[in-house]
């Protein structure tokens, strides 16, 4: 595997360690790690200076609290005092102060949508955004805006325009059977666009349109079974769901629409939903790794794309940590037994524990039917990047591996022109490895990274830790590959 010089990077007594395109990361001071945190927002201390009260906030209000030490952001309409944390942030102080006595919606959305803030801040909310009234566009009558939550129909028309064309949905039935159909009106669908969950009473169905998400969420109106079928007809972009009644009984309606029903929204402003996924099974595979077998809910219908990853969600002493996770194939051992029952249902992961961290030995002490919190499928690798490809190179440090194992598994079983090499190069081998050796470099790319002809089409997918991946990405600009050509995998 390729690695990263120590000495091309800021030591850990730097300041700030940059990174090319991103966010930045800042070497946290001692005592000042996510479990010295989670203690102090257990301590009882008052972390908001309010004293348990909450408010209610105004802009102007907000406004005046835009310093370091005293530091209020709204987050989705809620307001938190942000100061304590300021030495706790992995990103730095700069990364908060950027959105101090502001709505930090956006920013914080572009870093890391996917981090539970409600968890990690509930003892520093001072309160929530003030309501003010707005006259609409139109002038018929008043309607009131929240910061940071503006109603669906504000957020949603205006960029489903710039979208995909709106689908819809119908349904029918059988005595035995509901079928709910949707139109998606694009030939690019398929199985792994779409996810369906089926929760108590209620239903839901996201599909996954370019960059926007289509979500059917209804309140059954009678009991289903636990299994229900998904169909996808490509050529004409129609999705069937089939629904199995628990009695044999004609529905008069299909239900009651929940939240955020029947509407077209950028993936970005969704929420990550999650299911509780059983652990099947966990075998070693060096020291310090292991393949982890998690199983679906049988009401729950997910296939993780090619080059995508998920969400693991655990709670460490009371609060919910969240850490990315790409799923790899379960035949990439073949040694692995796997249990008796439909291969779409089982998500497999790669996974590397260490011993001194927060989130890894707690997923190593889950036992065999214990279950984690897994969510919707994220990340923008788009299979279209393989049209008309004629060189791929992946380029994997540590458990950078991961994601390169379904990117090469689909590019090998599609592109039947590309040709396998493999090299590993080890930055600190023993003495009887005679291999490469050595850290990323440009010498070293250039050596491996050859178009097969001048005019080729290329693609280059770059993952490992983030002094790798940062590295790397700079050294590709400078042997003249284009941003086109690159694709970095981050969480």
């Amino acid at each position: 595997m390729l690695n990263v010089p120590s000495q091309s990077f800021p030591g850990s007594s730097s300041q700030q360690r940059v990174s090319s395109g991103g966010r930045s990361k800042v070497p946290l001071k001692q005592g000042r790690s996510l479990m010295d945190w989670i203690r102090l927002t257990k301590s009882g201390k008052d972390l908001t200076g309010l004293k348990g009260r909450l408010i209610e906030v105004t802009e102007e209000e907000l406004k005046k609290h835009n310093k370091r030490d005293d530091c209020w952001i709204c987050i989705r309409g809620f307001v938190y005092n942000v100061s304590p944390y300021m030495e706790y942030h992995p990103g730095g102080e700069e990364e908060l102060m950027r959105a101090a006595g502001s709505d930090g919606t956006d920013l914080f959305d572009q870093v890391h949508r996917w981090v539970n803030y409600e968890s990690m801040l509930k003892e520093c909310l001072v309160g929530r955004m003030a309501v003010k009234p707005a006259v609409p566009k139109d002038n018929h009558e008043e309607k009131k805006l929240l910061n940071g939550m503006l109603p669906k129909s504000q957020v949603t028309d205006p960029l489903a325009k710039e979208g995909p064309s709106s689908p819809s949905y119908d349904w029918f039935q059988t005595d035995a059977l509901v079928t709910i159909v949707i139109y998606t009106k694009q030939k690019d669908i398929n199985l792994d666009s779409v996810i369906a969950d089926h929760r108590d009473d209620s239903f839901r169905a996201e599909t996954v349109i370019k960059d926007y998400s289509y979500l059917i969420h209804i309140a059954l109106s009678h009991e289903i079974q636990e299994d229900f079928s998904v169909r996808v007809v490509e050529n004409v972009g129609k999705i069937e769901i089939v629904l199995k009644k628990k009695e044999n009984t004609s529905w008069k309606c299909l239900g009651h629409p929940l939240e955020n029903h029947n509407s077209l929204i950028p993936k970005k402003d969704t929420g990550l939903y999650y299911r509780k996924c059983q652990l099947i099974s966990k075998e070693d595979v060096t020291h310090d790794t292991k393949l982890f077998c998690l199983m679906l809910p049988p009401s729950t219908h997910l296939q993780v794309p090619t080059g995508q990853h998920v969400y693991f969600k655990l709670t460490i002493t009371g609060t919910e940590i969240v850490k990315p996770y790409t799923p790899v194939s379960g035949s990439l051992f073949s040694e692995f037994k796997e249990p008796v029952l439909p291969n779409n249902k089982y998500i497999y992961f790669l996974i590397k524990i260490y011993p001194a961290g927060l989130f890894t030995p707690e997923l190593d002490h889950l036992q065999i039917g214990d279950y984690v919190s897994v969510s919707n499928p994220e990340g923008n690798f788009k299979i279209s990047q393989f049209q008309e490809l004629e060189d791929l190179f992946l380029l994997a440090a540590g458990t950078g591996f991961t994601p390169m194992v379904k990117v090469l598994s689909y590019a090998l079983t599609n592109i039947p022109s590309l040709r396998f090499d493999l090299e590993f190069v080890l930055s600190a081998p023993t003495s009887e490895w005679n291999g490469k050796r050595g850290y990323i470099s440009p010498a070293l790319l250039s050596e491996f990274l050859k178009r097969s002809l001048d005019t080729s089409k290329v693609l280059i997918c770059i993952c490992g830790p983030v002094p790798f991946t940062e590295q790397g990405m700079k050294l590709l600009h400078d042997l003249n590959f284009s941003k086109d050509e690159i694709h970095s995998f981050t969480a």
